[in-house]
């Protein structure tokens, strides 16, 4: 399974963690996190909409996720809200914080 489709892309901050295996951990832990929580507000922001002309019923909204979820990871793969750099600089700085002690 590949974690990060062709078209999204997480944005990787070196500086923020200190190791490359590192870098790329935490951010992918911190794009999944945010299309995760895009996935949730897209499909919120559909139930008030008009899905058009899939005509509806529950299959209409057994396919509605699966449409958030893509919409998501291209939200997230474009550079998305912020929130996976915030979540990565996070889990950097408490790994940085581990090895102190």
């Amino acid at each position: 399974m590949e974690i990060f489709p062709s078209t999204a892309r997480p944005i990787v901050s070196t500086s923020v963690a200190s190791t490359r295996s590192e870098a790329t951990e935490a951010a992918q832990a911190a794009f999944e996190f945010e299309v995760v929580f895009l996935s949730q507000a897209v499909e919120e922001m559909m139930r008030s909409t008009s899905a058009g002309e899939f005509g509806g019923g529950h299959a209409e909204e057994t396919w509605r996720s699966f449409l958030a979820h893509a919409f998501a990871e291209e939200i997230a793969g474009h550079g998305g809200t912020g929130i996976a750099r915030s979540i990565e600089a996070g889990i950097a700085a408490y790994g940085t914080s581990k090895r102190d002690t």
